[in-house]
């Protein structure tokens, strides 16, 4: 009995080392992968803010911008070295649920690619699986990150809906950059890889793949759209996860654009000599390329309306010179041709962003809230 005991001793000893190693190396692997994640970001702020180009940035470069990152001047020298600058903490929901922060949801070459995962404030559901409302960020595909989910009118769009049961995926896509060859179709790709991630590890998430919901805004707008709109076994992208399907139930678009064929729609003030603005983006550098139209209207959500469509909600601002209401309104009535379910809400006084123009009137941006929420939460009651 002794003898057999002590064997079992030392097998619990081996697997316990052995799982030990293991967790320590992925541990390891995760931390590497966050300093260098920490690294890549201060450096591209650096760049942003150092205007003499000697690699640190003082208080004399810009005094508004200083403002922003005097905390992390930790030895009071007026001067924010790189080192320093990786120790600020990207902006992220304060929720008070469960939070899974950098998940990588695919690898594209050497670059992972992130997304970060919000649970409800009731941390008593937690083993229930939750509904999901997927956030793809603005900044003209060419800026922006899943952070800007923490910032202005968002943070309390998703901390409410938080506390009404959803969970909340934020997603980082490649950007549009000059030179980079990415295009407006990688940026909607990537997205729907993030989805297909989600839906695949729905169990160990502890996400209802059946119940999916998307929002953005802007750019982020357009590629919500692309989402809801166009099925699951379009647009692929990482052949791991090409089979993946899920079912989306809703979806919200804050100033959103619909088509890029139909240029008009982007004139706010139908100037004769308006160009389009979006064709590096959409084609890449092969600007003359044959199949022009085909690319355009693929990126288009428009051109994927059908009547079993998920209803859409669209929100834009009258005074939107960015991207003009006119978009809610040309999508309004091809939804109606197609018997689509679209809505449209038309904010008075409000540019891009909802900023207000006219500085009497309020355009009201609770109200944009609230009917944001009530939308996504009538949309999971049915």
């Amino acid at each position: 009995m002794t003898n057999a005991l002590s064997y079992i001793y030392r097998i619990a000893v081996v697997v316990g080392c052995f799982f030990g190693t293991a967790f320590s190396q992925e541990a390891s692997s995760q931390n590497a992968d966050g300093s260098h994640q920490s690294l890549v970001r201060a450096k591209r702020i650096m760049r942003k803010i150092d205007k003499d180009g000697n690699g640190s940035f003082e208080k004399s470069e810009g005094v508004a911008v200083w403002r922003r990152y005097r905390k992390l001047d930790t030895n009071r020298d007026e001067v924010i070295s790189l080192s320093e600058l990786r120790k600020e903490r990207p902006a992220h929901l304060d929720s008070g649920g469960e939070q899974k922060l950098d998940v990588i949801y695919k690898t594209v070459g050497k670059r992972k690619l992130l997304l970060d995962l919000y649970y409800p404030t009731d941390k008593k559901e937690m083993k229930v699986p939750h509904p999901l409302i997927v956030y793809t960020h603005g900044g003209g595909w060419a800026a922006g990150s899943k952070h800007g989910i923490a910032r202005g009118s968002f943070k309390t769009v998703f901390k409410t809906l938080l506390d009404h049961g959803f969970a909340v995926a934020s997603v980082n896509y490649r950007l549009c950059k000059k030179g980079s060859e990415v295009t407006m179709r990688d940026c909607v790709i990537d997205c729907k890889d993030a989805v297909r991630y989600l839906s695949s590890n729905g169990d160990s998430l502890t996400i209802d793949s059946n119940r999916f919901f998307v929002m953005g805004d802007s750019a982020g707008g357009h590629i919500a759209q692309m989402l809801l709109l166009s099925s699951p076994g379009t647009l692929l992208g990482d052949k791991d996860l090409a089979s993946v399907s899920y079912k989306m139930l809703a979806g919200v678009s804050w100033y959103g654009p619909c088509d890029f064929e139909k240029t008009a729609l982007f004139n706010h003030d139908d100037r004769a000599d308006f160009r389009d603005r979006f064709a590096a983006r959409i084609l890449g550098s092969n600007a003359d390329s044959s199949d022009k139209l085909k690319r355009y209207r693929e990126v288009s959500p428009v051109n994927y309306l059908k009547p079993d469509s998920p209803p859409l909600l669209m929100i834009q601002g009258d005074k939107d010179t960015t991207i003009p209401a006119k978009h809610a309104r040309y999508m309004k009535q091809r939804a109606d041709a197609a018997k689509a379910p679209v809505e449209i809400m038309i904010i008075r006084n409000s540019g891009h962003n909802w900023r207000k123009v006219d500085a009497d009137i309020d355009p009201s941006r609770e109200v944009i809230v609230e009917r944001t929420v009530k939308f996504f939460v009538e949309h999971l009651q049915q």
